[in-house]
């Protein structure tokens, strides 16, 4: 550590109330350490805030030492863009509270919070936030990448239920961003990424759902393009309260999933029907090909939420490809048989998430978020705990989505993206969005201090 940094390193400790955690203190082998191992970096300082006060402390401190500067929240980043070699780490994990507004129906969740919190806070009044299938991913940085999930084809994405933000900016002030005040940092935060400064905390439009039906059902894999063909031509014409992501998996080898099928490659559908009147009715078709797993019933949504945090902890190997889809023609279907068979790991897999219905409806320009044409986001992932399988997992992945990249739409989910695909991936991503965006940048963070990201660059 540099002698700059240590003589102001007292006062930043004096500053906050959390915890800065620096290389020479106890645990910060732990507090380093990113939900993906493949990713190994070595920040200065780890900053757990508790306040807002704790942030702006922390961004001061950053700026006038120089330090890189990445935020974390709930730490699911695929790029590891959560922390930064020798740079400075704002880790708002500890600002998790959540405060519901039944008679609203509103939810203001702080910075740190994860969909658990969400759906723990919310589910007790029958009530849902539109956001992910993972329930320890956290909350902002889902939201700041758009946000799809279980409800999107009945609710649209997470940004169109975000009702306004607080932000620390890049120079340490905290803004509010809505409708009504800084609209166009409101914009921007809605699809942008943490390009514009660490969210503090954000208020939400709530849903009325509470339990839902769904869970997996599986067929072999030799079975893909049967199923596959039937999935895309299915599920447009349903009703919005059925969602339904096809996916390429391993059997589990653990309880409840027989033990017969255990580690089987298979193709099939994870559903979740927010009608639960008509549930068995909108899935007899799928019931009616005979899966070999139907792990379908009633449940309350947080259940199925965290149904697979299990499976999908921290300490894996991961490596991500995604794409937004238009159509899937059959040539792709072939493709999709081809590649799901070569799944390298029993945790690897591919999702296909529909994204039409209430998300297409709003226009093009009217979020940061360009691609309301997609009608599914793809996402490609290599996963296991061994290190040695780090090659098997990128090669398999990238194979998988070169081989389909000509069918996409040409951006991807921005949360889902590598670091290492470049920046006219990123531009790709926002299409005609990124100029403007870039306009936003220059305002709020003229000197690209929030870089540590997929980077949106000031004009």
């Amino acid at each position: 550590m540099t002698e700059v940094l240590a003589s102001g390193l007292d006062e930043l400790r004096m500053a906050v109330r959390g915890v800065v955690t620096g290389r020479d203190d106890p645990g910060y082998d732990e507090a380093r350490v990113l939900f993906n191992a493949m990713i190994d970096k070595r920040p200065e300082l780890i900053v757990y805030c508790r306040d807002v006060a704790d942030v702006i402390a922390g961004v001061n401190f950053a700026r006038e030492s120089g330090l890189d500067t990445a935020i974390r929240g709930g730490g699911h980043n695929g790029g590891g863009l959560g922390s930064v070699d020798d740079g400075l780490v704002i880790d708002v994990s500890l600002i998790n509270n959540v405060r519901v507004d039944p008679d609203a129906r509103t939810v203001t969740a702080g910075g740190g919070a994860l969909l658990g919190d969400v759906d723990h806070a919310t589910n007790v009044f029958g009530l849902a936030l539109p956001a992910g299938i993972i329930s320890t991913t956290g909350v902002a940085g889902l939201t700041l990448g758009g946000g799809t999930g279980h409800l999107t084809r009945g609710h649209g994405l997470t940004i169109d239920h975000l009702r306004s933000a607080d932000v620390v900016l890049a120079d340490g002030s905290l803004v509010h961003a809505s409708e009504d005040e800084n609209d166009d940092l409101f914009w921007a935060i809605r699809g942008g990424g943490s390009n514009f400064g660490v969210v503090t905390s954000l208020t939400f439009d709530l849903v009325p759902v509470a339990n839902i039906v769904g869970g997996p059902m599986w067929w072999p894999i030799e079975q893909t393009e049967e199923i596959l063909d039937w999935y895309r031509g299915f599920i447009g014409e349903q009703p919005g309260s059925l969602g339904g992501f096809f996916n390429f998996h391993s059997v589990p080898p653990v309880p409840p999933f027989p033990e017969e099928l255990h580690l089987n490659k298979v193709c099939g559908v994870a559903w979740c029907c927010a009608d639960v009147e008509s549930a068995a009715e909108l899935l007899a078709p799928a019931r009616a090909l005979n899966p070999v797993l139907d792990g379908v019933a009633e449940m309350p949504l947080p259940v199925l939420n965290s149904a697979f945090d299990g499976l999908y902890g921290p300490g894996d190997q991961w490596y991500w490809r995604a794409d937004f889809v238009g159509e899937i023609p059959d040539e792709a279907i072939e493709r999709h048989a081809e590649w799901g068979q070569k799944m390298p790991t029993w945790k690897s897999g591919m999702h296909l998430y529909p994204t039409d219905g209430p998300q297409q409806e709003v226009g093009k320009t009217d979020t940061a978020w360009s691609y309301r044409d997609a009608n599914w986001a793809q996402v490609i992932v290599g996963v296991d705990p061994d290190p040695a399988s780090k090659d098997e997992l990128r090669d398999w992945c990238i194979g998988y989505w070169e081989a389909l990249h000509p069918y996409s739409l040409g951006g991807g989910p921005l949360n889902m993206m590598g670091i290492e695909e470049g920046q006219e991936r990123v531009q790709a991503t926002y299409r005609d969005n990124y100029e403007p965006l870039a306009k936003i940048k220059a305002k709020y963070d003229p000197d690209n201090f929030f870089h540590v990201n997929q980077n949106i660059k000031p004009a």
